[in-house]
């Protein structure tokens, strides 16, 4: 007897056609059921029916879930309410997709996981306290006393997610359902956490249902794949079968838009240093945090030493961790943050012009700058006024800047919606009308109202599905071609740079480790980090696992990695050129 069996599941809203129809599937004891679609695809509603927390207007029109709790038979969907939350967190635990919405900004990591075992097990403070400090050091903080104490806002998103892993696991549970539960972490710390879920799984015998859209996740994870489009199941079976054969159209579909590093390496096509757009020097960057009573303050290197350049119409693409220092050179690149003395960012708009210092504008220069370099921001979500129609937000960029009449606004916010590919007839629209697919090209569209010479893309396809991810590579491509665009584009995700990239930057913690061209650095990688990073991406092949032993080596400490390129603190080794094009920080 299956542990959760699943059959002809069907829910839908109002009047509406059903949203999830005729949705069948069983898992049992120690094995992994991956749910594989991408957003709107039904698979988060389908998971929370089994816990039955969807939303109020959600309509269960049909099906049964059945549970084997102890050898005895649960029908879920008609248990009394008494009887889930016995269930729910204990025997049933769920990882949500986002940690910030999920956890309560008012109370500590620890109480809020320790909540569990009070409510589950009656342990008491003392033994609860200790149980999860335990499953913190196990999900990776290496200071499981001060993540007990912090609250959700003073850490990092994939300390969140460890958190609510954490959560999860710590009353050792027999069916775990994690929804996205890696989207948002960089890839090194994907890898992992998903190791650990592993690892966890089987020393309990646990059972998961992985959602997820990312096809590397699921090979690496999945004993059993079931495919969903638009509330119907598309494709199931063994996941050697659906990953080695895929039958459906749709899954070959998903298959086609995964990003991959390529196999075979073409030749390195090193970019030209003459016309040069954007030219950052030696660019340094500490924040001073503030203190409690008595300590003193304490300063933060975001970012060290960082010299890069980007010619024009080239992509110069920088890749790291979270706290890396990505986006801290991005804001300085666009003078929103000012370097710290000795540091520059020259900017030339076109051919021929005069470099200026972007941190050095007047008034009036600044505003032309702020014209020719715009933004494109990672979170669809918020980047968008919620209260703005896409029409006036398309519009506002050249209201700001005095460009044009009403009308010439109004046919320019067409044409760039054209050029994303959407229809002018969405413009009365607001931004929640729109999929996180179509959000991301307004903001491009948005962006590229004013005819910008330099396009800063900060993580702009990290939320988004595979396939939406391919088209708005694509649509990136296409304009850069098109209208001679450069990018400076920021991400942790290696394949979609080996896709778009001229030149590849690898930061960690602050500093560039490696530098080279893409069919260089994939290729022939000398740094540990360089290596640790390519080795965690997820590879939608079953039979070439994510090393986890490469990864924890590369991503961990630089006192233990090898002696050319180990270091103590803050006394990194020079970036030296190995080899034409290709800059490593090492010792001689």
């Amino acid at each position: 007897m299956p542990l959760l069996d699943v059959t002809s599941l069907t829910i839908g809203f109002g009047k509406a056609p059903p949203v999830v129809t005729d949705v069948s599937f069983s898992v049992e004891c120690g094995e992994t059921l991956a749910l594989v679609g991408e957003s709107g695809s039904g698979k988060t509603l389908t998971c929370r029916s089994i816990l039955r927390i969807l939303p109020a207007t959600a309509q269960l029109r049909g099906g049964e879930i059945r549970y084997d709790s102890g050898g005895s038979q649960c029908d879920l969907l008609h248990a009394p309410a008494r009887q889930l939350r016995a269930l729910r967190g204990d025997r049933i635990s769920m990882i949500f997709q986002e940690p910030m919405r999920s956890l309560s900004p008012l109370h500590r990591l620890g109480n809020q996981v320790a909540e569990v075992l009070h409510l589950h097990q009656s342990l008491s403070a003392t033994e609860a306290k200790a149980r999860v400090l335990a499953q913190f050091e196990r999900v990776g903080f290496a200071d499981p006393e001060r993540a007990w104490n912090s609250y959700p806002f003073e850490m990092s998103g994939g300390m969140r997610q460890r958190a609510m892993i954490a959560m999860a696991m710590v009353s050792k549970p027999d069916l775990l359902i994690a929804d996205e539960p890696t989207t948002a972490l960089d890839v090194t710390t994907q890898a992992q956490v998903l190791g650990l879920i592993k690892e966890l799984q089987v020393e309990t015998g646990m059972a998961v249902i992985l959602v997820t859209h990312d096809l590397g996740v699921v090979a690496n994870m999945a004993d059993k794949v079931v495919v969903m489009n638009k509330g119907r199941v598309m494709e199931a079976g063994r996941a050697t079968d659906v990953l080695g054969d895929p039958a459906h159209g749709y899954t070959k579909k998903l298959f086609a838009a995964a990003p991959v590093i390529p196999t075979v390496a073409e030749p390195a096509r090193a970019m030209a240093q003459t016309d040069l757009i954007l030219d950052i020097r030696n660019v340094t960057k500490t924040f001073t945090l503030r203190s409690k009573g008595w300590r003193a303050p304490q300063t933060i290197t975001a970012c060290r030493d960082v010299t890069l350049k980007l010619p024009r119409g080239k992509t110069l693409a920088v890749v790291g961790e979270s706290g890396s220092g990505k986006t801290t050179c991005a804001r300085v690149a666009l003078g929103a943050t000012l370097p710290d003395a000795g540091g520059e960012v020259l900017f030339r708009a076109r051919a021929g012009d005069a470099p200026v210092n972007v941190h050095d504008l007047s008034s009036a220069e600044r505003r032309n700058f702020q014209r020719d370099a715009q933004m494109v921001f990672q979170d669809p979500y918020s980047s968008l006024s919620p209260r703005m129609r896409v029409q006036d937000a398309l519009m506002e960029p050249a209201e700001i800047h005095n460009i044009g009449t009403r009308a010439e606004r109004r046919d320019k916010a067409e044409a760039m919606i054209r050029m994303v590919g959407l229809s002018p007839d969405m413009l009365p629209r607001y931004p929640h009308a729109f999929s996180g697919g179509q959000r991301q090209r307004l903001s491009i569209a948005r962006a590229l109202t004013l005819d910008p010479q330099l396009l800063v893309c900060d993580e702009p396809t990290s939320a988004l599905d595979v396939s939406v991810q391919d088209q708005i590579l694509t649509l990136l491509e296409d304009i850069r071609d098109r209208a001679g665009l450069s990018y400076l584009f920021i991400s942790h995700d290696l394949a979609v740079v080996a896709r778009i990239a001229d030149e590849v930057a690898v930061m960690r913690a602050g500093v560039i480790v490696e530098q080279a061209p893409p069919d260089t650095l994939f290729y022939n990688p000398q740094h540990p980090y360089t290596r640790a990073l390519i080795a965690a991406q997820p590879e939608p092949d079953i039979t070439r696992p994510i090393d986890l032993d490469l990864v924890a080596k590369g991503a961990g400490s630089p006192d233990g990695w090898p002696e050319m390129f180990r270091f103590e603190g803050a006394q990194a080794p020079a970036l030296r050129e190995l080899e034409p094009g290709h800059m490593v920080r090492c010792h001689v």
